[in-house]
């Protein structure tokens, strides 16, 4: 295929070097929006007299017949094509003459990739937040159904203080909201036109790039042509949005793994997301969690490999800006795919509940309800806390625990001690009275999942 800019050039591209330059085997993923950023700006050229109507006509009819042939699969891309964009005009000329060649008036490759990017990511991320909310749902789901459920808190991954199950999963559902947020604040700072920006100084035609934007369903138009074809903040800001997403999956997975375990056995994954060993019989393994976990840090790389192409680059565009699209391509579908495995294998998760309760029983995780109880009978925390810190260690010396202590030599540390204690350190106790905004207890677990099920709603 010639060259469009080949006029200025004595020899033909070497092969490899035109193998190296090339980017159609990865952006010709955008063709619909190249094509449809090509119809609206014809229309616009159309509009402001620059082409005729019959012209229009033309290459409208022509781009609507590569985008058919294109998607009932009549037509294949032209892996000889440097990028999507030559392909696209190639191809028009090839069906409409030279019509065909008037389509690039008033437009550079460098604002036309810009918009393409915009449009193919603002789809791409309508997508990714309809996979968020499934998730959200899920996880919703999951937690109406484990209200009630008791298991151990942990910090530092030790036993700490009771709560239900549902709490736990309501801190993913709170998190995974944040994320469907951030994704739609960058889309909506993204979400402006800069076609029109031309190679960087704009042009000498007379356009009307307000009317392409809103054709093409933005906010408004980049107002510095510079600025135009050398943003790539939107990449950035949404490939951290990605990686932010990864992060709380991997988070999830994480616990996901070890609740599986045998160690914990909190949960059993359903069989259609475990595998087996090749030779250990009795194995299951959990490893579409173990995937997404290894994900993570594919997703981590390709921002931090976009950031450092772009941290020397003067303006305004230069080549090395291609490196953006398999970057954020790779990250797109990295995670919707984690996203699209996550949501049925945690909605076929099975909980076991009964272990979740012995776990808790264990690991002194009343204490500080027992230390609470002094300090409501008028005792300092400090003191409270040191005496139960005692009582502790005579439960661990004599293989009991605080439940199972008779309130006598509760009273050898205190006459404030009665048998009241034991209601209070009762793990249903425990959970009912955490009774502050956002706590595990009953009625603030009812009022979180109140306030997921209005975010869906949204």
């Amino acid at each position: 295929m010639d060259k469009m800019w080949a006029g200025r050039f004595n020899k033909a591209l070497n092969k490899e070097a035109d193998d190296f330059n090339s980017s159609i085997h990865f952006d010709s993923r955008m063709y619909k929006q190249d094509i449809t950023g090509s119809m609206v700006h014809a229309m616009m050229l159309s509009n402001q007299g620059i082409i005729t109507k019959d012209e229009y006509a033309d290459i409208l009819k022509g781009l609507s017949s590569i985008l058919e042939d294109l998607e009932n699969g009549e037509l294949s891309f032209d892996m000889e094509a440097e990028d999507i964009h030559m392909f696209v005009e190639s191809e028009l000329t090839k069906r409409i003459g030279d019509n065909g060649k008037k389509l690039h008036t008033a437009r550079s490759r460098n604002d036309q990739v810009a918009l393409d990017i915009r449009l193919y990511l603002r789809e791409e991320c309508d997508q990714i937040g309809g996979l968020l909310l499934k998730l959200i749902e899920v996880i919703r789901d999951k937690a109406k159904d484990n209200q009630n459920v008791i298991m151990p808190g942990y910090t530092h991954l030790q036993r700490a203080q009771p709560i239900t199950f549902a709490h736990h999963l309501l801190a993913y559902a709170m998190m995974f909201c944040r994320d469907f947020d951030r994704i739609k604040d960058a889309v909506e700072r993204m979400n402006y036109c800069p076609i029109g920006s031309c190679a960087l100084a704009g042009t000498t035609y007379n356009t009307d790039r307000a009317f392409e934007a809103e054709r093409l369903g933005f906010n408004g138009i980049m107002m510095n042509s510079i600025d135009g074809v050398s943003d790539r903040d939107f990449c950035i800001e949404l490939m951290s949005c990605f990686a932010t997403i990864m992060m709380h999956l991997s988070r999830f997975s994480e616990e996901i793994i070890l609740w599986s375990s045998w160690e914990f056995k909190f949960v059993e994954l359903d069989d259609s997301f475990t595998t087996g060993s090749s030779i250990m019989p009795q194995k299951k393994n959990p490893d579409m969690a173990e995937l997404v976990r290894g994900k993570t840090g594919r997703v981590y790389g390709n921002l931090m490999a976009l950031l450092t192409t772009l941290k020397g680059l003067p303006l305004a565009y230069n080549k090395d800006m291609q490196e953006d699209k398999e970057a954020i391509f790779d990250s797109i579908d990295t995670v919707k795919k984690c996203l699209s495995i996550f949501a049925p294998m945690i909605a076929t998760m099975n909980v076991l509940k009964g272990n979740m309760y012995s776990a808790a029983q264990k690991g002194f995780i009343n204490a500080t309800d027992l230390a609470d109880y002094l300090v409501k009978k008028g005792m300092p925390f400090r003191t409270a806390y040191k005496h139960v810190g005692t009582l502790v260690g005579y439960c661990i010396e004599n293989g009991t625990v605080l439940e199972e202590v008779p309130i006598e030599k509760y009273k050898e540390y205190s006459e404030l001690f009665d048998s009241d204690l034991y209601n209070e350190i009762s793990l249903e106790t425990c959970v009912a009275k955490r009774i502050s905004a956002g706590s595990t207890g009953y009625e603030s677990v009812k009022q979180q999942i109140e306030y997921i099920t209005e975010f869906l709603k949204k």
